[in-house]
């Protein structure tokens, strides 16, 4: 009895250490698998399986009473093989995962070592642009650059303009299609979009592309934002300017769009087939932080301005700086500007409290405004070419151009509260202007009252709207705040436009 009790005892520490050594020769197979420099295709696989498979240690190979005679023992062991089989199809299956992955990984990688060497020809090729541009100007006695000015074929070409636009805008009528004073009166926010970054808040500066429905904003977060109205979707995103984006302009009839930055660069951008922008030229003649760009009606050249306080006459096709204008005396420095609708007269907002009136054919200094305490933050003339509108602290005042004073103003505001924003609407008919709130109105003469027609708070909770733009036919008006969203005003049937969720 003794002997089969030590018989017993021995096979199963046998079997043990057989199972021990099984499980043992399972782990290398699976270390091994994984190595995938030494174990590929399907002769490893197979030297694998045969040798994660070797005589595998089995109740059947135990002497009797422990042989293979008990069914349920046979059948356990056939689960556990089949389990085997199970764990060894998915390694196979997770070792394909590594393989997808790492060629993921390969792909991302060579897709973004691609755009770093895209953004690096964009910029030499900028760089080359700034080069040649600098090359081309010449340094005077005085260590500053001498400009060509601007020459004869170009002041034919803005008279020209002048000439053309002066006669079309005598015979044009209001539009059928503008929107009645009833209606307007109607007007609510009827969408908001966040645009720009949450941590950076706040929309400067923004511009409408009537012909294609598009809003663009400039932002804190240093970019400039194309977004389309109609699908209420970000176009394309602006990066590249290192400050604030100040000042952000459409160039209408083409593919192209201008901001200016905290950084003193101006930039211009054309678009590409696929809806992004890329940039062609940086501009950087200022010294200081540029405020505004204008574009003029030719649609060819740009002006822009600058707390250095000078402003520059660019060639848009070229990015060349034709004439910078500046006044040694005075260190003022510009913070707005605007071409009157003819092209031949300039408007600048001083932070002195001026407004400066420049004929650009001679860059001359031809009328001077003053009354306003605190900078001028926004000029904008009046469609048919009369009025001139500027925005400072102490509100509105609305100029004549034929006589050259200053025939009304709007103090909306307390003292200490500046008016951000003035701006006519395309058709001459309204005037919004912007700070705590929004006001809207009526266009009269220099003898009528110009009633207000509407009043909407700021609803961005930041107290401070800093920018706004009449759609199309007043149809809409585009307000940008403190905060990183985009409103839309108009009626609220209007079914193109949709209320986020979050606002």
């Amino acid at each position: 009895m003794d002997n089969v009790l030590e018989w017993d005892a021995l096979m199963l520490s046998n079997f043990a250490l057989e199972q021990q050594l099984y499980t043992a020769r399972q782990e290398l197979s699976h270390a091994l698998y994984q190595n995938k420099h030494k174990l590929k295709g399907h002769r490893v696989c197979t030297a694998w399986y045969k040798f994660a498979h070797p005589s595998s240690p089995s109740i059947s190979s135990l002497p009797a009473p422990y042989g293979s005679k008990d069914p349920l023992s046979s059948n356990n062991y056939n689960k556990i093989d089949n389990l085997f089989c199970t764990n060894c199809i998915m390694l196979q299956h997770d070792a394909a995962c590594r393989v997808i992955a790492r060629l993921k990984k390969e792909r991302d990688d060579a897709r973004m070592l691609l755009a770093q060497a895209e953004r690096i020809e964009a910029n030499n090729a900028i760089a080359i642009s700034d080069r040649k541009r600098a090359a081309v100007d010449e340094l005077g006695p005085d260590q500053k650059r001498i400009r060509p000015g601007i020459n004869p074929i170009i002041i034919a070409e803005l008279t020209e303009c002048n000439t053309l636009l002066s006669g079309q805008r005598k015979k044009r009528q209001i539009p059928t299609t503008l929107v009645h004073v009833d209606t307007l009166d109607r007007y609510t926010q009827v969408a908001s979009h966040p645009l720009h970054k949450s941590n950076k808040p706040g929309i400067l500066a923004l511009d409408i592309d009537a012909s294609k429905d598009v809003i663009a904003t400039g932002g804190i977060d240093s970019t400039g934002v194309l977004f389309n109205r109609t699908s209420g979707q970000i176009s394309s995103t602006l990066t590249g300017h290192s400050k604030k984006v100040t000042t952000i302009k459409f160039v209408p009839g083409d593919e192209l769009v201008i901001t200016g930055s905290g950084d003193k660069t101006v930039r211009i951008w054309r678009g590409s087939e696929d809806g992004n922008y890329d940039c062609r030229h940086v501009l950087r003649d200022h010294t200081a932080e540029v405020q505004a760009v204008t574009v003029h009606a030719t649609n060819k050249y740009l002006v822009s301005v600058s707390m250095d306080n000078t402003w520059c006459f660019y060639d848009l096709s070229t990015g060349s700086c034709l004439t910078q204008v500046g006044e040694a005396l005075s260190e003022e420095g510009y913070t707005s500007a605007s071409f009157h609708p003819d092209g031949l007269i300039l408007g600048t907002g001083t932070a002195g409290a001026k407004v400066k009136i420049w004929d650009v054919k001679s860059q001359s200094n031809v009328a001077n405004f003053d009354g306003h305490i605190g900078a001028v933050t926004a000029v904008s003339f009046s469609e048919n070419g009369y009025f001139l509108a500027t925005a400072a602290t102490d509100g509105v005042k609305l100029w004549d151009l034929r006589k050259l004073k200053n025939f009304r103003s709007f103090s909306p505001y307390d003292s200490s509260t500046p008016t951000n924003s003035v701006e006519f609407d395309f058709s001459g008919s309204y005037l919004a202007i912007a700070g705590p709130d929004i006001r809207v109105y009526q266009v009269a003469n220099v003898k009528l009252e110009w009633n207000i027609i509407k009043t909407w708070p700021d609803l961005s909770g930041t107290g401070k709207v800093t920018s706004l733009k009449f759609g199309a036919d007043a149809k809409y008006m585009a307000v940008g705040s403190m905060d990183r969203n985009l409103r839309i005003f108009g009626l609220p049937w209007d079914g193109s436009q949709q209320i986020s969720p979050d606002h």
